[in-house]
């Protein structure tokens, strides 16, 4: 743990009062059983369990003391909520409203479905709403009272090593390089005259398609989508709200095997053909093309990120301040631009789950530096 928020800690328990309450040993049906208070927070059985569920939903080890250890960073979290409370730290709803659907996205795709989802916790997809915007609420205030605590701290080398050499070597895990990343994206306007061709080329294609060659071939030779060409344009199983609107509209009303009209998006134009629906889910493949841009198109929209740099190095505003002021990435907007990985579900990538043209950019940045 950091040594500023140990210090933290140290500081605030004092001011705090903690009640433990022991069930008894011979205790058969426990509805529910306060384990301790924090300030005017509790924690509750009911929580640890909650916790406890969700690591297993996550795939994480749960065998042994993690209930305790579940209980202790709960102690934690709560005394972050408890000074920030103090401190009058907020978070806006936009904020929590996109971390939550980010995360009930990610256990819907865990457990195959809304329906299934509802089963599996027993309860309404509105009632798990409702238990997981309290919850994400009060972690991002957490997040922001801890940030607010070691913003200032330095850590030295030898202060490092120490703690690393704390461990056995043999308890350290193998982890790959991983970068974790925020953007700022812009899309240049297209010429009614390059919307016009990508449409007639995409026109082609679809002919050529209901003639009888196969979608994934031409997906391959044509799309420009770099992260799904290789697999002949698929995209594997995804619910409504994790695909763009004009997408998740054409893509859930088509019947397998079936090629839609040409359908416009923030990212281009697309072909999408219907490969299999499973509940609330659908698996597509599509063809993505995109309008060629003018120069000075380009030039206009690199000028742009070249004064939004230029505030940011002047200290105007933070780079996620910026990505949500002018960023048009809807996707990442809310959260600062940062980038979130489709197969993990969280921000941090491995190099080969980048593009080779982006990981040929961040990869001799430093921490902090922003492309060019």
């Amino acid at each position: 743990m950091n040594l500023a928020l140990n210090r933290f800690l140290k500081a605030l328990i004092i001011s705090i009062t903690i009640t433990l309450s022991l069930s008894p040993a011979n205790a058969q049906h426990i509805i529910d059983q306060v384990l301790g208070v924090v300030g005017s927070e509790k924690i509750l059985l009911s929580d640890i369990e909650q916790e406890h569920l969700r690591l297993k939903m996550q795939g994480i080890e749960t065998e042994g003391d993690v209930k305790c250890n579940v209980f202790e960073d709960l102690l934690i979290h709560k005394l972050l909520i408890h000074q920030a409370a103090l401190d009058s730290i907020e978070v806006g709803a936009a904020m929590v409203e996109s971390e939550m659907d980010r995360r009930l996205r990610y256990f819907i795709n865990q457990v195959g479905s809304e329906a299934e989802l509802e089963k599996y916790f027993n309860k309404s997809i509105f009632q798990i709403k409702s238990d997981l915007r309290k919850t994400i609420k009060e972690s991002l205030v957490a997040q922001q009272m801890q940030e607010s605590i070691v913003k200032n701290v330095t850590v030295t080398p030898s202060e490092v090593k120490k703690t690393f050499r704390s461990f056995p070597k043999d308890s350290l895990p193998t982890i790959p390089e991983q970068y974790e990343i925020r953007q700022i994206v812009l899309y240049p306007p297209a010429s009614g005259e390059a919307k016009l061709a990508v449409r007639e080329r995409l026109l082609e294609l679809r002919e050529r398609i209901l003639k009888g060659e196969r979608f994934s071939t031409l997906a391959v030779a044509y799309s420009e989508d770099r992260a799904t060409v290789a697999h002949g344009g698929e995209l594997g199983f995804s619910s409504r709200d994790q695909l763009v609107k004009s997408f998740a509209d054409a893509a859930f009303n088509l019947k397998d095997g079936q090629v839609s009209q040409i359908v416009e998006s923030e990212y281009g134009f697309h072909l999408i053909q219907m490969i299999e629906r499973r509940n609330d889910q659908v698996n597509v493949r599509h063809i993505l093309m995109k309008p060629s841009y003018t120069q000075s198109q380009l030039l206009q929209n690199q000028n742009k990120l070249d004064s939004i740099v230029n505030l940011i190095n002047a200290d105007s505003l933070t780079f996620k301040q910026a990505a949500q002021r002018f960023s048009e990435d809807e996707k990442t907007k809310l959260s600062g631009g940062l980038a979130i990985n489709p197969r993990t579900n969280t921000s941090l990538f491995e190099k080969e789950h980048l593009a080779p043209s982006d990981f040929y950019v961040i990869k001799n940045l430093k921490i902090g530096e922003i492309s060019t």
